[in-house]
């Protein structure tokens, strides 16, 4: 058997990022970025206010005048309030042709360009103009007594990006705010990579259709359901084979119908262990090669990874469990090269174990949920039982602990890694 590490060193070499494509923006979510983004033109493009308010000139803030009436609650103490007359009406959308002159000031709505000779905006609240219901013409003055500085509620052009900066990097796997700003930027279209095409089959006479009635000796396949819903999760796109009975002919069919399909992986569940009936072994090496098939690890030791005409094939055992994990561990950092993701690693964190754990002395992973006492986080095994067929144990856990080869005994305490689900 060889290490975990060592078997996925092996398969990530034979995997490159996919071919490139050129998408509207709107199906480009999720999708990972071929190129860097570089931007255009500012961003604000203009001044602009940050809140409905009125354009001043702060130098006119300072002037005397009458006593503010209804003054709000920020207003300066015994400060005398400032007046000045409004001559435009400044609408978001519109290119203000109005030049602020000394004692004047013009309404302007958020979002809306800073007119000529403005330099701050003082929010409306802060004024004695109290009407504020849609279509409420603007006032003739406004007086206000609160203290206004330079820049005051006033977003600069360039302030978040400046032309030519790169703001997006190439293997980004996009996300919605990335389309948002995308959108502002005006790129309507964005080179990404494909999406990678998995060929997917089950393996074994003993498994039936999900609506199927149950026969004696066999059993329903679960695995075609949770490896295409974790080959999707990890952005590819799925091709369904089927099950391969137990025959080399059934098994070369539906190899030979994944290379039609152009798959860019294909991907099997069982018949890879040493079973009499277990042919995926036996046709790859037909046609191909394997790499290897056993990693020392639990649950997923008969794992196996080559290629068949020139197609890189891995094999998962059967168990679901270990078809789960099997995924997670080698296939899920496969996909994400493939995809061209900047990174192919999976974070882990530190956990305590709640009590003793024995192992094997192979790479587990055993399934277990979290909880946290005092900024600690604590760690217990889920269900009875860790065995590799029992499904259950998997829905209940929140995070794979992660136990070291050659370890066969984890004290209570201790603190391990742990996979995050």
């Amino acid at each position: 058997m060889i290490s975990v590490n060592e078997a996925r060193e092996r398969i990530l070499l034979h995997f490159q990022p996919a071919a490139i494509e050129s998408l509207a923006l709107i199906a480009c979510a999720n999708r990972v970025l071929a190129v860097d983004i570089t931007a255009a033109h500012d961003l604000p493009l203009f001044d602009n206010s940050a809140m409905d308010g009125f354009a001043v000139c702060v130098e006119d803030t300072y002037a005397s005048g009458t006593t503010l009436r209804h003054a709000e609650p920020r207003s300066v103490s015994n400060r005398q309030a400032t007046t000045l007359n409004v001559v435009a009406d400044i609408p978001a959308g519109s290119a203000p042709t109005v030049i602020l002159a000394k004692g004047e000031t013009a309404r302007i709505m958020t979002g809306a360009q800073l007119p000529a000779g403005a330099n701050a905006v003082i929010p409306v609240e802060d004024t004695d103009f109290n009407n504020r219901e849609a279509g409420t013409p603007a006032p003739k003055t406004i007086s206000f007594a609160k203290i206004v500085k330079m820049g005051d509620n006033v977003r600069r052009r360039g302030m978040d990006i400046q032309a030519g900066a790169v703001i997006l990097n190439k293997g980004r796997t996009l996300k919605p705010q990335d389309l948002g700003l995308l959108a502002m930027l005006g790129i309507g279209n964005v080179q990404v990579y494909k999406k990678a095409r998995v060929a997917l089959l089950s393996s074994g006479d003993e498994l039936l259709d999900v609506d199927a009635p149950l026969e004696s000796g066999k059993i329903r396949d679960s695995n075609s359901y949770v490896l295409a819903a974790l080959i999707e999760s990890a952005g590819a796109e799925v091709l369904r084979l089927g099950v391969a009975r137990d025959t080399r002919e059934s098994v070369e069919a539906l190899l030979q119908k994944a290379i039609h399909e152009d798959a860019d992986l294909i991907l099997s569940s069982a018949g890879v262990s040493v079973g009499s009936f277990d042919f995926i072994k036996t046709v790859i090496e037909s046609k191909g090669r394997l790499d290897f098939w056993r990693v020392n690890m639990r649950p997923g030791k008969p794992l196996a990874f080559g290629e068949y005409l020139d197609k890189p094939v891995i094999g998962l055992p059967g168990n679901p469990v270990s078809a789960f994990v099997g995924f997670e561990i080698f296939v899920r950092s496969a996909l994400a090269r493939l995809s061209g993701k900047l990174d192919e690693s999976r974070p882990t964190i530190k956990v305590r174990s709640e009590k003793e754990i024995e192992s094997d002395g192979r790479e587990s992973y055993l399934r277990a949920k979290i909880r946290e006492e005092n900024g600690v986080r604590i760690a217990s095994l889920t269900t009875s039982h860790q065995g590799s067929g029992n499904l259950l144990s998997l829905v209940q856990a929140d995070a794979l602990l992660i136990i070291p080869a050659g370890v066969k005994c984890v004290p209570a305490g201790q603190e391990v890694e742990a996979y995050l689900l």
